[in-house]
């Protein structure tokens, strides 16, 4: 463009003095003429003022068509690399869908492109304004708009000539799923020294084997996990690779999934082969941590194609086990124990994973209890813990179900629920008959008349003097038996004194009163006494749950239940 008002200026002068010297021709014939004619002096001074004005046209024509032109070739160039931008961000988002790396070059193209289309936006607007205003030419404004096109245009042509990519990126290694998603690490007083352990000693010059060691389900996965995840965000290797060994590992998977960090393609489908590319392939990286999760016995890594030691000093190894020994017979210069989480750590995952609440409702009562038996294993507790959690969530689905259908009423009480009069004795009529037939009663004063085709059973607040209570009973398809005794009598208890009640306030059952309950699986007693001699005869007894009431408070004085 510069070149352009190089030319613009030659012709303009070559113009001007052609018509300059046009009207000095005439000029000169006019004075003739005046002169023999002896015309009037005015006329004189107006044919100045005509070869000026004649001239000043003749220049801005010639400008104005410049002008234009600049503002084409620009506008025209600046819309084709907007376009031609569009389409190379389009190639590199459908490389990167294919998960390959884009070259360093066409990154930069694209910054530059976009850079320079921000800077010319002004510019773009300044010629729609000219266009809106094209009977007020202002000389000046085009000469200097001109000038900022052509110093432009020539930047756009160079980034237009540049973008031909035959490839805008190319197939790259995988990162390892492992690192790339969440670990679900736990920040206990354990993992977090475990965790600071490891990262310590893969810094350490002298330690290239590192053991961790701890029982099943204490998280050393996880924890082997979070350390890759930080060793590739710190960059503290080149590459880092993980597989599981297991009791009876793949060797095959495993070379599979280690060529796929690498980017390997293996071109032989032996073992032994396959070991040979990864082992030459590994030496050509300078720094590689591998993470042998797993581990049950001594593992010769040649035989997946590791290179370690003098084979390769810039590749550390970390190992997982179950077993001490393994650490030993691998020769590890660092073994790490991690231990179990402590009684409040295990409480407050199991909280956290089963979406209680932190208050001190029965609910939770019973979920520090089952998190206890968890021993403080991280594996246990979550499996537990989610398992709560979606059970809990079906039921309370399952109650909004039933109180949007009108079955059950709403109630204050998060631990309980209320049906109508009306769908109670429907519940009890539609459950009353057929082979698998269900028994509620409330305030029972007597033992009622009943066959063995109930599957369950249900007799809330009996009275201490019901009569014809049976020493035996026999109910072959019973599964569910809940009995309550009458709690509200007589019942000022001191928990403070703990002043017990006497036994005769409470129903007593005989000792072979449950014997004939062979398809019994659940069995609820509450303010009921009595011996649970009978129990071994009931082969499919799960859960046996005894207690006594004050108030509103259950009070749990015995719990079986069979594994």
């Amino acid at each position: 463009m510069e070149r352009s008002f190089v030319e613009f200026s030659s012709h303009a002068r070559h113009a001007k003095v052609a018509m300059q010297g046009e009207v000095a021709a005439s000029s000169r014939a006019m004075k003739c003429r005046n002169w023999s004619l002896k015309l009037p002096n005015y006329l004189l001074c107006f044919d100045s003022r005509l070869e000026a004005c004649y001239t000043s046209k003749i220049e801005n024509i010639l400008l104005l068509s410049l002008c234009t032109n600049i503002v084409e070739d620009f506008t025209n160039q600046r819309k084709a690399l907007k376009l031609r931008k569009q389409r190379v961000k389009t190639r590199v988002d459908e490389a990167k869908r294919k998960i390959e790396v884009i070259y360093e070059d066409v990154e930069d193209w694209l910054r530059s492109a976009e850079k320079e289309l921000e800077e010319t936006q002004n510019l773009e607007d300044e010629i729609d304004s000219i266009k809106c205003f094209k009977w007020c030419p202002k000389w000046g404004w085009r000469y200097c708009l001109s000038k900022k096109l052509a110093e432009k245009t020539p930047i756009i042509s160079k980034l237009l000539e540049a973008s031909n990519f035959p490839q805008v990126g190319y197939r790259g290694s995988l990162q390892g799923i492992e690192f790339i998603t969440s670990t679900d690490f736990m920040d206990s007083e354990s993992s977090k020294s475990a965790l600071n352990q490891i990262m310590e000693a893969i810094n350490a010059k002298g330690v290239k084997m590192i053991g961790l060691q701890g029982m099943p389900g204490v998280g050393k996965t996880t924890l082997a996990q979070e350390v890759g995840k930080q060793a590739r965000e710190q960059k503290l290797f080149d590459k880092v690779v993980m597989f599981t060994m297991s009791q009876n590992p793949n060797i095959n998977k495993i070379q599979d999934k280690v060529a796929d960090i690498f980017g390997l393609n293996f071109e032989t489908s032996s073992r032994e082969g396959k070991a040979e590319v990864l082992f030459r392939s590994m030496q050509g990286v300078n720094k590689i941590l591998v993470i042998v999760d797993d581990l049950w016995e001594e593992l010769k890594l040649e035989r997946i194609g590791i290179p370690f030691g003098d084979e390769h000093k810039g590749c550390k190894i970390l190992l997982t086990t179950r077993d001490q020994q393994v650490c030993t017979k691998m020769n590890c210069t660092k073994e790490i124990q991690l231990g179990i989480l402590s009684e409040d750590e295990a409480w407050v995952l199991f909280r956290g994973k089963a979406g209680l609440d932190d208050d001190s409702s029965t609910l939770n009562d019973v979920a520090k209890e089952v998190a206890a038996q968890c021993k403080g294993l991280p594996l246990a507790i979550v499996v537990v813990a989610k398992a709560l959690k979606d059970k809990r969530n079906e039921i309370v689905m399952a109650l909004k179900k039933l109180q949007k259908s009108g079955l059950i009423l709403g109630t204050d009480d998060a631990e309980r629920i209320r049906m109508h009069d009306v769908v109670r004795d429907f519940a009890h009529w539609l459950t009353s008959t057929g082979e698998n037939r269900f028994m509620v009663k409330d305030e029972l004063k007597e033992w009622p008349d009943m066959d063995g085709c109930y599957s369950a059973i249900a007799l809330w607040n009996c009275s201490i003097n019901i009569k014809k209570l049976p020493d035996k009973v026999e109910f072959s398809k019973l599964k569910t038996l809940i009995l309550e005794g009458d709690w509200d009598c007589d019942w000022n208890w001191d928990l403070r004194q703990k002043r017990k009640r006497k036994r005769g306030d409470l129903l007593v059952v005989s000792s072979i009163f449950f014997e004939e309950m062979k398809a019994l699986q659940v069995l609820y007693l509450e303010s009921v006494s009595f011996l649970p001699i009978g129990f071994h005869s009931l082969p499919n007894l799960r859960t046996v749950l005894c207690g006594l009431r004050a108030g509103k408070l259950l009070i749990i004085t015995e719990k079986y239940e069979k594994p």
